[in-house]
């Protein structure tokens, strides 16, 4: 899966607005969980990048299982979507976009939004779910957006630091 990612991003990632952002066929989500910013990167190397949330990078009791909730560095599929009723945790919509790790094996993790989604994107201390990355419901329109205009499939880089890196 590497290979396919390393072809398809130019050697000079170019940085566009949010507001001239169009999602496209082939875009991909990258995510830096170091600094917790995502990336819509087009084909061509065109980008956007915003505010999220990652996994608290500490051992928790969650769900009938205990494990470390930092978010892991994988590469991703977005396969499917559901919606939750839980508002608090999945947010107004309840949408949840579940990730399966190297595009295979279906995990607990996904992308969705959060009831304190806004207060928390605006603040220091965005290491908060329990793994999950979480976005506003904005970001999360588009990336719904992008994973159904890609025929339901949508490619997910998480990395501790630069997402890019791996593939200059």
């Amino acid at each position: 899966m590497l290979a396919a990612l390393a072809t398809t991003v130019p050697m000079a990632p170019i940085a566009v607005s949010i507001d001239s952002w169009e999602s496209e066929v082939g875009d991909q989500v990258f995510i830096n969980t170091k600094v917790n910013e995502g990336f819509l990167v087009h084909p061509d190397g065109e980008y956007v990048r915003f505010p999220l949330a990652t996994g608290q990078r500490r051992w928790v009791s969650y769900i009938g299982r205990y494990y470390n909730a930092a978010t892991p560095n994988w590469d991703w599929e977005i396969k499917s979507t559901h919606i939750k009723g839980d508002r608090v945790t999945y947010g107004p919509t309840g949408r949840f976009l579940r990730m399966y790790k190297d595009g295979d094996d279906r995990t607990a993790y996904g992308i969705h939004g959060h009831r304190d989604a806004a207060n928390v994107l605006a603040g220091d201390k965005r290491f908060y779910s329990m793994g999950c990355v979480i976005v506003n419901e904005d970001i999360l329109d588009i990336i719904e957006y992008t994973y159904q205009l890609n025929e339901g499939s949508l490619k997910v880089r998480t990395r501790f630091g630069d997402p890019f890196q791996s593939l200059l």
